[in-house]
Formats: structure tokens, sequence, C-alpha cells
């Protein structure tokens, strides 16, 4: 029975550990302090209404079943605290702020005044011998108590029924991030999965009013109904975080392992690796490796042969490529083919193919838009190598020299005469 108490306290408490940060840095945000408030009175609830919690206030207070009305205030609390967060999402849907004050005015209204009912009816209550459990069913037929637990019960089934209606029409709409909308759908079975606590309540006390025995619904089944809330409810607030920063994490780990190649490349060109400390972050090391790769490249701009560039570029169309891809395979033939003149400047050529003298000598035109220029007989003006280009798209490039094969057939066609690589005749 205890870790139907304990169990949702901890998720809830981790919930508000991840919302914490944001919800002091942005204080003035209706939506974050709704979700404060909820995250710190569910775990408020489930803490004062653990049964060895229950005898401890009972003890402390010298009045029998003191933890009733508290308890049953704290969950009255928390009812209002689900509506206050509809009506702060909602807020942020549309530009009602008149509204929105009069909702927040008229759910603090009527959860005051069923707090304020709960401890009257509880003063005019005879309820000496106390029950840590089974208070519900044990005094459903004795006045003033029978009143009160059908207070709070009523006032719980109300929150649960409008939070999770709305909860699951907001799911609807569109333009919702996929991990905001995972933690709707959770919070929604939470809030519904609320329904079913009031629901076996509400029948084991009926059940008594009418001579019959069905507590076992409100001391087994109804603490399990709000465990399982409970914690849906948590993960639905801890999900669109945590999804969206692990998402940016496997995002930034990726392209970083994505670089590799390209890295690996320019050791060869720079004798040097890329920084590298243990403890550093995986931004960090990704903006490392990207300042590394471009460093490199612009060691090796006096080397580009950007009529090599063309000419595989257009290889690479005549093979089938997609132009993005394409444009890929060349850049990295070209990159390859400056890596070998900076570690061998006077080199033979050889695989590489023919072509003009390295760039500076002579420049035609840039693989920006490639066209038949390229293969054409007429001379064409000197232009500077397009850096811009490569400094831009490395990852691209990197993806392409883990395909040695397709670097291997484009430089072979690209070396045949211009006349068979032009794709444009």
């Amino acid at each position: 029975m205890y870790i139907s108490f304990w169990l949702p306290t901890v998720v809830l408490a981790a919930a508000l550990a991840i919302k914490l940060p944001s919800i002091v840095k942005l204080w003035r945000d209706p939506l974050l302090r709704a979700v404060g408030g909820l995250l710190v009175f569910a775990c408020a609830v489930f803490v004062f209404a653990a049964p060895g919690t229950i005898a401890w206030t009972n003890r402390v207070t010298g009045v029998p079943n003191i933890s009733s009305p508290w308890v049953y205030s704290l969950l009255s609390t928390l009812c209002a605290s689900w509506l206050l967060l509809i009506i702060a999402w909602r807020n942020g849907l549309t530009d009602r702020a008149g509204d929105t004050r009069r909702a927040t005015r008229w759910v603090v209204t009527v959860y005051a005044g069923v707090i304020v009912a709960l401890w009257v009816l509880f003063a005019l209550a005879d309820a000496p011998v106390e029950r840590l459990r089974d208070l519900d069913t044990y005094y459903a037929n004795t006045p003033f108590m029978r009143e009160e637990i059908v207070l709070y019960l009523t006032g719980h089934t109300v929150a649960s029924t409008v939070t999770a209606r709305l909860v699951w029409n907001w799911i609807r709409t569109d333009g919702l991030d996929a991990w905001l909308r995972w933690g709707l759908r959770l919070l929604g079975a939470g809030f519904t999965t609320n329904l079913f606590f009031a629901v076996f309540k509400l029948t084991a006390v009926v059940a008594r009013w009418t001579g019959h025995d069905l507590d076992w619904l409100s001391t087994n089944l109804a603490p399990s109904a709000a465990c399982i809330a409970a914690t849906l409810v948590a993960i639905g607030f801890i999900v669109p975080h945590a999804g969206q920063y692990l998402q940016e994490r496997w995002l930034v780990r990726r392209r970083h392992r994505s670089l590799q190649p390209l890295s690996r490349l320019m050791r060869t060109v720079t004798g040097s690796r890329e920084p590298f400390a243990l403890r550093t972050t995986a931004e960090l090391r990704l903006i490392r490796r990207e300042t590394f790769i471009r460093d490199g490249l612009l060691q090796l701009s006096r080397h580009l042969d950007e009529d090599l560039r063309g000419r595989s570029y257009d290889a690479a169309l005549a093979l089938g490529f997609e132009r993005d891809r394409a444009r890929a395979v060349a850049a990295a033939v070209m990159i390859l083919d400056a890596a070998a003149r900076e570690r061998s400047p006077e080199a033979d050529r050889g695989d590489s193919g023919p072509g003009p003298a390295p760039s500076g000598e002579s420049g035609p035109s840039k693989l920006s838009a490639p066209s038949a220029s390229s293969t054409s007989s007429a001379p064409s003006a000197p232009s500077a190598p397009d850096t811009a280009f490569l400094l831009r798209e490395i990852q691209g490039v990197s993806e392409a020299l883990r395909r040695p094969d397709d670097i291997k057939a484009v430089r072979a066609r690209a070396a045949a005469p211009a006349e068979s690589v032009s794709v444009h005749e």
C-alpha cells in the first residue's frame, strides 16, 4: 500500500526538480506558476495522505482524524490548480484576458469555499475513532463527516472531468510539437484516471449507505488509481522537457560523429588534431570540430580546383545522383585532390584526371551554377575558389567521404573526355 503514496511522490518531485529552474527564472509566467503549484500540491497530497503521515499528524495535534480535513483541503487545492493550469494554457492560445481573470477568480472562490466548508463540517462532526486507511467508508453514515466526504469527492470529480476534457481537446490542436503532444496525452490519461479514484471512493461510500460493504474499492483500488494518475501526470510534465533536451543532445552528437571523416582528412592536411578535453560538453566538442575542419579547408583554399568540382558535379549527375548529393560528392573529390596537393605539392595528380592548372592560374565557373561552360572549349575568366560553399556544407561533404566507391566512380567519369561527361547536351 505504501508504494501507492511514495512512488508518485518521487516522480512528482522529479518533475518539480526539472521544472523548478524555469519556474524560478520565469516566475511572472502564469503558466509556469500554475505548473509549479500543481506539482507542489500533488507532492503534498501524497505525503500527507500516507497512513504513516496521517498517524503522525493526528498524534502531533492531539486531535483524532484531523488529517481528514487537512488532506481533503490539500486535495481540493490540487483540484483548483488543475483548473488554473488549464486556464493559463487557454490564455496562451487566446487574447481574452478579461475572461481569464474571471475564470481564475471563479475557481479560487469556489475551491476556497469548499476548503472552508470542509473544516466547518469536521468541527461539527463527531469522529473520535482514528482511521488511517478507511475513514471515508467508516464514517460514511456519520452526520457532517458524510457531507465532508461527499463534498471533497464532488470537487475532485468536477475538476478531473473538466481538466481531462480540455486537455484531450487541446491535443487535437494543430501545430503542437511532437514532444508536447505526447506530454499532453499522458496528462490527459492521468487526469482521466483521476476519475477512477473518485468513482471507487463514491461507490464504496454509497454501498455503505445502502448497507453493503465495498470498502476494498476505497482502501485498495482508489489509492492505486491515484498513484497511476499522479505518475502519468508527472511524466506528462517531464516528457516535453526531457524529450526535447535528449533530442537536441542526440542531434549534436550525431552531427559530431558525421563530421569525423572530414576531420580525419583535415588531420593529414594540418598535421595536428582537433582540441579535446574529457569534460567538455557535446556542444563545445562539436564547435571545436567544426572550427578545426574550417581552418583546414581555408589552408587548402589555394589548391582547390573549381574546374574539377564542376566536372565532378556533372559526372555525379550523369551517374544519377540527386543534386544535393552530387554537389557534396563533387566537393569531396575536389578536397581530396587539394589535400593530395597540400601533402605533396610537386607530385603528379595522376588519378584526379586531366584538368587545368592549380586554382589561381586559371579558374572556370563556380559550382553554384554548373553549366556547359565547364566543358566548353572557350576560355573562361579566372575566379577565386568557392570556399564559402565548402565552409557551409561541411556535413554533406563529410558524409560523402563515407562512401569511397561513389567518389571513385565520380572521379573516373570526371576524368573521361569532356563530351562524355556533360549532362547538358
